[in-house]
Parts: structure tokens; C-alpha cells; sequence
């Protein structure tokens, strides 16, 4: 299937969902070894093109909805008990005969959006590892203006470094438990890769790793920006756990060709936020997104807020980037932003320095809003560090770097780091803070929600701001640390 047929307007006779894409932006090295030979890889049965997408019209799984979809030849991908489920190997034929139920509300295409990456023009290696006891202390802090501007090592100062019962989940492309900094904090028996073909590259390449291993570099980068033991690069918290839900993964026709094309089904999506909220997340990070057209797909709007709803209700915060195409979402006309649009979510803006002197700064102006972010009073609830490529590089947001990366030199130790930016970069700075809330208040992610906003720094326009929400992210005033 080609790029344009999975972020463009795709028809069926069971339903129609315009999708567009503007997703995460954010930056690999250049890989300074050898890429595999992805022309030998066999791409198998891993297409999304026969998953169709169902809510049902009652909450619960309806009896003998997996014997209905078994007899028209597919099977069933997940179903939940809120009603929801999706299901692969069905012709347009079959398809509609299952949409022809009466238990059925709506079946449709699934679809997937791009992760878009900007490219920075090398990784790095720790020369040392240094002590987790203080973050301030590891190896590449001094490169982290990201953590100084939201006032995170004042946090560090008042021992708030996180708690081990506190869970964040990080619904990206995986997340590499054996790099320095995350060792010991993903919790595996909690993880999952819902991402078939990622699966069948996990064991081409990487024999015995868990199949949550991030083969790309994003979620690894993501996780380590929320929690990182801070050997190599500092996180927010220390202690707290991860469990990685691997959402995103590399698209099998793209690879064949040597193209690398990184996708998020949104079946995959869902899937990854049901089987987190069910297995203890506290916090649930989603540095992606997307968007489709509103006309003719209430109902789609209704599946997802089915889905969101659910875990607001089961007391997990949620909290999500804002895209990076520049949109106004104020003034988008007929597109849903997925996922600021949904209730309940914190949606993240991104910040970043106008000017440095280099990697280790002196910085200007720290907290300009970066020319990428999506922005608008209806939809941002915070800004955070997200970076951006300015002046010697200074503005990137470094992070760790998976080793399992098939398109990113960091194969040769655990102690790489990758200089990124985007919003997908910004909005795990607030999980960060969301989990240490979580100590402070339980599982109420209203009050989480409020206390983020209340104490952010407010910037750009007096009160609530198109560009930065309530303000940007201030970690220290929103446990007390200052």
C-alpha cells in the first residue's frame, strides 16, 4: 500500500475516514554504520489494508461475534468489553456483511499515520556513566536546557525523583529496556508490541529480544525523557516504572524498497491505550497523532471519546503532543485532531531556544515557542521543551538512543544519546510531572490536569494562550519543590 492510499481519503462500501497526517516531528542521527539490506526482507502477511475497525452498539462483546467473524474468513485482532473491537482478513464483501449486523453500530477501514522525522546529523556516545542518585550529574546534562527550563533539577533537589508504583506508559515504536538509562525500568511482563511485522524484524535481526525493543529510536527517546536511571542523559524522574506498548512500527512494502516509512494503525492505537489503562498505568504518554475529516465520521469521534472516556474514568491521565504541521486548531475547519481533540486529554505545544552558543549553551531565549507546533486556545493545555535545530545545533532535545535502531548508528553500546525535537519530545516532560502528581493526589487525572496547568509559568498572552495554553510546564511549582 502506498503512503499516499494510507494518509489520504480511502472509500469503502462499509464506511469512509479521511485521514492526514501530522504527526510527530523529531530527529534521528544519520547512522554512521551500515544499514541492513532491508530489499531481502520478506514483507509476509503484515498489511493493515484488511483490518476494519467495529463499535458495537452495546457495551460488552456481543455472543458469537468471533464465530460471525471466523465464518467470513478473518479473525479478531482485540475486542473490549466497552464495546469496541477490530478485526483483520476480511474482503469488502465480508466486511460488509459484518457491518450488516445488528449488534454492530459501525465497521470501518482501519488507517495509519506517518511518524515524520526531523533528521539531526549525529548520535553520540557517553564517554562515562555517572550516578542516578543525581541527575544533575549525568553525562550529558550539561546539554539539557530542556530539564533547566522547566525547573526540573530543583525537583531532583527536593528528592522527588519518582516512585517505582508509579507507572507510565509509553505508546510509541517500543522502548530499548537495555540501554543505560531505562535498564531496570521498563517493566516487560506489562509490555506489549501489537506491531506484527516489527515482530518478525525483532527476531530477524535481534534474537531474543523482548518484542518491545524499539527498532526506530522514537519511543525509546520518549521513555527516557519521562524516566531515565540519568547515567548518560538526565530524565525528569528516576524511579518511576515504564511499561512500553509498541503502537508504531515500520511499514513492510516501505522496507522493501529501502524506503523507511514508520506507521501508527490506529487499531494499534486503541489496542495500546486499552491494554494500558487494564494493566495498571497511571499515566499514559502518546507522543503521535493524526487527524481525519469530521463530515460523515461522528461516529469515529465517538469510538475514540468510547475509548479515552474509559481510561479518564479509570483514573489514568493522558496526555498527548500536539502535532507539528504549525495549524491553527482553533480555525481547522472539518478536521478532528486526533488526540487534542478528545476530553480529557493534556495536550502539549512545544518550546524551544531561539539561539545557542552551543550544544552546552549559553541559551537565548529559552522559552520561544518552537515554529513547528500546532497551537490554539481550544485545544493546548501546557507547552514544554520540544527543541528545535537552530544556531550550532543548541536546541535539540537529547535523549537516549535505542540500540536496536535499524536506521540509526547506536548498535555498538547502551550509553548512546540522539539530539530530537518536536512535540513528541515536549509532551513526555509532562508525563514526567503527571507521575510525581500521581504520588502527590492519586489517580485523579482532573486534578493532575489542574495543578499542571495552574502551575505553569504563564507566557506569551496573559491567561490562556493559543501557543502555550495555560504556560509552559513548570515541574518544580507543580509538586512544591520551590
Amino acid at each position: 500500500m502506498s503512503t499516499a492510499s494510507r494518509i489520504g481519503l480511502r472509500l469503502t462500501a462499509v464506511a469512509a475516514l479521511a485521514v492526514f497526517a501530522f504527526a510527530c516531528a523529531d530527529g534521528p542521527a544519520e547512522a554512521p554504520i551500515e544499514q541492513p539490506d532491508f530489499s531481502v526482507v520478506g514483507t509476509g502477511d503484515f498489511e493493515i489494508s484488511d483490518r476494519h475497525l467495529i463499535m458495537f452498539r452495546r457495551k460488552g462483546v456481543p455472543a458469537g461475534f468471533t464465530a460471525d467473524v471466523e465464518r467470513l474468513g478473518g479473525s479478531v485482532v482485540f475486542s473490549h468489553d466497552i464495546g469496541v473491537a477490530a478485526v483483520s482478513g476480511l474482503d469488502e464483501t465480508a466486511a460488509s456483511a459484518l457491518g450488516r449486523k445488528k449488534y454492530v453500530r459501525k465497521l470501518y477501514e482501519d488507517n495509519a499515520f506517518e511518524l515524520n522525522p526531523i533528521v539531526n546529523d549525529e548520535a553520540v556516545e557517553a564517554d562515562a556513566v555517572m550516578s542516578p542518585g543525581d541527575p544533575t550529574t549525568a553525562d550529558f546534562y550539561l546539554w539539557q536546557w530542556n530539564m533547566r527550563a522547566i525547573q526540573a533539577d530543583d525537583v531532583w533537589g527536593a528528592q522527588r525523583t519518582g516512585s517505582s508504583d508509579v507507572t507510565v506508559a509509553i505508546l510509541d515504536t517500543g522502548i530499548d529496556y537495555l540501554h543505560a538509562d531505562l535498564e531496570g525500568r521498563v517493566d516487560l511482563s506489562r509490555s506489549v508490541s501489537f506491531m506484527p511485522f516489527d515482530d518478525y524484524l525483532t527476531d530477524l535481526y535481534f534474537a531474543g529480544r523482548d518484542y518491545v525493543t524499539d527498532l526506530y529510536f522514537h519511543g525509546t527517546h520518549v521513555a527516557a525523557t519521562a524516566v531515565s536511571n540519568s547515567y548518560v542523559a538526565a530524565g525528569v524522574t528516576t524511579q518511576t516504572t515504564l511499561i512500553g506498548v509498541k503502537v508504531c512500527g515500520y511499514d513492510p512494502d516501505s522496507l522493501a524498497i529501502g524506503v523507511v516509512y514508520v506507521s501508527c494503525p490506529f487499531s494499534a492505537v486503541i489496542d495500546g491505550v486499552l491494554h494500558a489503562v487494564d494493566n495498571g498505568a497511571d499515566v499514559i504518554n502518546m507522543s503521535l497523532g493524526g487527524g481525519f475529516t469530521k463530515a460523515h465520521n461522528g461516529w469515529f469521534v465517538g469510538f475514540i471519546n468510547r475509548v479515552f472516556n474509559y481510561a479518564n474514568n479509570r483514573g489514568v491521565t493522558v496526555v498527548v503532543s500536539a502535532g507539528n504541521a504549525a495549524w491553527d486548531l482553533d480555525h481547522n475547519g472539518n478536521a478532528f485532531a486526533t488526540y487534542c481533540d478528545v476530553p480529557n486529554t493534556i495536550c502539549v505545544s512545544a518550546t524551544a531556544p531561539e539561539a545557542g552558543a552551543g550544544y552546552a549553551g549559553p541559551w537565548i531565549g529559552i522559552d520561544a515557542i518552537a515554529p513547528y507546533t500546532n497551537f490554539g486556545n481550544s485545544a493546548i493545555s501546557v507547552a514544554a521543551p520540544g527543541g528545535d535545530a537552530i544556531t550550532n545545533d543548541a536546541g535539540w532535545v537529547w535523549a537516549a538512543c535505542s540500540q536496536t535502531s535499524l536506521v540509526i548508528g547506536c548498535w555498538s553500546s547502551p550509553t548512546w544519546v540522539v539530539g530530537a525535537s518536536g512535540t513528541s519530545m515536549a509532551a513526555p516532560h509532562v508525563s514526567g510531572v503527571a507521575s510525581l502528581l500521581v504520588e502527590d493526589v492519586g489517580r485523579r487525572p482532573g486534578r493532575i490536569k489542574t495543578i499542571i496547568q495552574r502551575t505553569a509559568d504563564d507566557l506569551g498572552k496573559k491567561g490562556n494562550d493559543p501557543y502555550y495554553g495555560k504556560g509552559r510546564l513548570n515541574a518544580a511549582s507543580a509538586v512544591g519543590a520551590n
